[in-house]
C-alpha cells in the first residue's frame, strides 16, 4: 500500500495523508448515494402514488447531503469533536441542504414578528389571492379567490404558498390599514339621453350604498394613518362623466368591504336598472352602427359660401 501511495504522490503530487482523506470522502459519497438509491428502489417497487415518491425523493436527498457534509467534515477537520465547531458545521449543512426549508422558517418568523398578515385577512401575493385560514412553521394556506370567479368570490380551491414567498413576492392585504377598497361600476348612456338626469339618478343610488360608510372608513383612516401615510381628500361616493365611442360614460366610486363588492354591486345594479326603466329620456348604449343624416336629424345646415 505504501507503494501505491508513493506511486501516487509521484503522479499526482497529492501528499499520503491527503490522498487517505480523499479516498475516504469518496468513499463515504459512494456509500450514502448506494444508499439513497436503494431506498428510492424499495419505495418505488412499494407504491405508485408519485407525491409519495417525490417526497422520499426531497426527504433522502436532504439526509444524505446533510450526514455527507457531516462525515466528511469529520474527516477533513481535525477541530470537528468540539461542539462550536460541530454547530457550525451543521448550520452551513442545513443552510445549504436545506435552503427552501430555513427560508420558509425566516419567512414564518417573519410572520409572527412583524405580521403583515394574519388568520382572516384577506391577501394577494403574486398571483394567488384569497383568505388566510391557516400559518404553519413553512407554509402558509389560502382559501383562493377570484382566478375563473369574478368579482374575487371565492374558487372553493384551498392553496397552500410557502413562506419563504414573502421575500420576493409583491404582498397586498385588503384587510390591514384602510380596511376598505374602491370599488367603480361603469354605466354608460346614448349621446341621446338626459345624461345629466341618469347622473344625479347614480349618485343617489351610490350614496345609498356607499355614504353610510363613510364615516366608519374616516375613523379607520386616522387609525391607519398613524402607521402608513395615508390620506383621502373625500370618501363620500361620486359619479364621474367620461366620454366613449358609443356614448356618455358615467362611472360610479364608492366605498365597500372587501368580501362585500359583489354583493353591493348587485344591489345597485338592480337599482340603476329600475331607476332607469322609469325615464324614456335614457337608454342604456352599446356597440352599435348607425348612418348619420344631418338633414333627417334635423340639425342645422352648414351654409357653404357660394363657389
Amino acid at each position: 500500500m505504501d507503494s501505491k501511495y508513493e506511486l501516487l504522490e509521484n503522479l499526482t503530487n497529492i501528499d499520503p495523508h491527503v490522498q487517505n482523506k480523499l479516498l475516504a470522502s469518496f468513499l463515504v459519497v459512494l456509500i450514502l448515494w448506494i444508499l439513497r438509491t436503494v431506498i428510492l428502489k424499495i419505495v418505488g417497487h412499494r407504491t405508485e402514488d408519485v407525491r409519495i415518491r417525490y417526497h422520499w425523493r426531497k426527504t433522502t436527498t436532504y439526509i444524505t447531503v446533510l450526514l455527507g457534509m457531516l462525515i466528511i467534515g469529520r474527516v477533513w477537520f481535525q477541530g470537528f469533536r468540539t461542539v462550536a465547531t460541530f454547530l457550525g458545521l451543521l448550520s452551513a449543512g442545513l443552510a445549504i441542504a436545506l435552503k427552501d426549508v430555513v427560508s420558509s422558517m425566516a419567512g414564518w418568523v417573519f410572520l409572527i414578528w412583524r405580521r403583515p398578515f394574519e388568520v382572516g385577512d384577506r391577501i394577494e401575493i403574486g398571483e394567488n389571492s384569497g383568505d388566510v385560514i391557516d400559518i404553519r412553521l413553512f407554509q402558509f394556506t389560502l382559501m383562493e379567490i377570484g382566478n375563473w370567479v369574478d368579482a374575487e368570490q371565492s374558487t372553493g380551491r384551498v392553496i397552500h404558498i410557502p413562506n419563504s414567498r414573502i421575500f420576493t413576492e409583491p404582498l397586498a392585504n385588503y384587510s390591514k390599514g384602510f380596511q376598505y377598497i374602491w370599488n367603480e361600476v361603469p354605466v354608460l348612456v346614448t349621446f341621446e339621453s338626459d345624461w345629466k338626469k341618469a347622473k344625479e339618478i347614480l349618485a343617489k343610488i351610490a350614496s345609498k350604498y356607499g355614504a353610510h360608510l363613510s364615516e366608519a372608513a374616516g375613523e379607520k383612516l386616522k387609525e391607519a394613518s398613524k402607521k402608513f401615510m395615508i390620506f383621502y381628500t373625500t370618501l363620500t361616493p361620486t359619479v364621474y362623466t367620461s366620454v366613449k365611442d358609443c356614448g356618455v360614460l358615467l362611472t360610479i366610486r364608492y366605498l365597500c368591504e372587501p368580501r362585500r363588492r359583489r354583493g353591493s354591486e348587485d344591489a345597485l345594479w338592480e337599482d340603476v336598472l329600475d331607476e332607469f326603466a322609469k325615464y324614456p329620456d335614457i337608454d342604456f348604449a352599446y356597440p352599435t352602427q348607425r348612418f348619420y343624416n344631418n338633414m333627417l336629424e334635423s340639425k342645422e345646415t352648414k351654409s357653404f359660401p357660394d363657389a
